[in-house]
């Protein structure tokens, strides 16, 4: 692409000498020059062709000199267009006093185009420094932009509404995920399946930021889809497996703790993909892990086979999940939050609304690791079975 120069100069004999020594590299493309006769005519011209790239300007000239034009060109805020100031030789004032605005460089009468090539060709390299940098800066704008729409899309996937069902008195429940990158892998859900239960779901995908995001989306409708009409947590694993095996790019997968609370009689049937076991928080104030019923992660393997246990929520009890972003926090001194810590915290909610219980632990995970940067996306789900 041609570098495009904008001569300034009021004696017309310039023009000639420009064209006849650089008439090479114009031929060949490589050089494109306009000429205007004082400042008033240039920055008209740059008004209506604002892609120069060069300016090679006088200094001294009638109607608007190039110290003017100079102001003016900076005003224009256009850091990828450079100015080359020319001056009778010894004129130091005027020449220090546009260096001092600006000016990428200055030659001086009678001009040496030898060395004026040599600086025309140096602005050129900075220029088209300048022009990758604003490229890429563009292109990263447009990348933020999707990372924003698609943090948007993520957002409204999740249920956000708390309480989530207000006519159903015999539980509470809350959640809240913090992702790490501008949109996550961790997911929650939970759905009313016929009257009398409720299905909830937490969940982990390998990786992060955008692949691991599509891969969630996908996760949380097949998942939400199958449990809709499958009444056991262990097949509703298992078919859900079988169609992630055939969606999983790049051996993703995805962690998973499905339960089935029944709302009348507190009695959970659950399965555990591959997830961290969650936390039952009993009414008096004892904790403990719930037995994990030890299955495949989903995405793995298509034939892996599914089990579920049941364990049964007193009026109090609160059942506590959460993705490992929670536990594998870290310090800037290396340290994780750890399971140890959780469960101690978790001791110290029992009988807690769930909001106040999810609110709490990511309050201490975030008091724990300060200011270090957040590796992992981070999720919790609380219930508090009232009976």
């Amino acid at each position: 692409m041609a570098i495009k120069i904008l001569s300034v100069d009021d004696e017309l004999d310039l023009e000639i000498l420009l064209t006849q020594y650089f008439r090479r590299k114009i031929k060949k493309g490589e050089y494109e020059f306009s000429f205007a006769h004082n400042g008033l005519e240039a920055l008209q011209m740059l008004l209506a062709k604002p892609d120069f790239d060069v300016i090679l300007s006088d200094i001294n000239m009638p109607e608007m000199d190039g110290l003017t034009l100079l102001t003016k060109i900076n005003e224009m805020r256009n850091p990828a267009l450079k100015c080359i100031m020319v001056s009778a030789y010894g004129d130091m004032e005027n020449i220090r006093s546009a260096m001092n605005q600006g000016a990428f460089d200055f030659t001086t009468k009678p001009i040496n185009l030898e060395d004026l090539e040599r600086t025309i060709e140096k602005a050129a390299e900075q220029i088209a420094f300048i022009k990758q940098a604003q490229q890429e800066h563009t292109q990263l704008e447009s990348i933020q932009n999707d990372l924003h729409v698609a943090q948007e899309i993520q957002q409204t996937i999740l249920p956000k509404t708390f309480p989530p069902f207000p006519d159903l008195k015999s539980f509470d429940l809350y959640a809240y995920m913090s992702a790490a990158k501008y949109v996550g892998g961790d997911f929650y859900d939970f759905f009313r399946i016929g009257e009398d239960r409720l299905g909830f779901v937490i969940a982990d995908v390998s990786g992060k930021g955008v692949p691991a995001a599509i891969f969630m989306a996908i996760s949380r409708t097949v998942i939400r889809a199958i449990a809709l009409t499958e009444n056991s947590a262990a097949l509703c694993m298992q078919r859900s497996n079988s169609i992630l095996c055939q969606e999983s790019v790049n051996d993703m997968f995805v962690t998973v703790f499905y339960g089935i609370l029944n709302i009348r009689t507190g009695i959970v049937t659950y399965c555990n993909a591959g997830h961290n076991p969650p936390i039952l928080m009993k009414k008096d104030g004892s904790v403990s892990k719930v037995p994990t019923t030890n299955d495949m992660i989903l995405g793995a393997m298509s034939d892996a086979t599914y089990h579920e246990k049941e364990l049964k929520l007193a009026p109090g009890d609160n059942l506590f999940l959460y993705t490992d972003g929670v536990t594998e926090a870290m310090n800037k001194k290396h340290e994780l939050y750890s399971e140890r810590r959780l469960l101690d915290n978790c001791r110290e909610l029992a009988g807690k609304k769930p909001k106040e219980v999810v609110d709490k632990i990511t309050e201490t995970v975030g008091e724990f690791v300060v200011d270090a940067v957040q590796s992992d996306d981070i999720t919790l789900l609380s219930i508090a079975y009232k009976g």
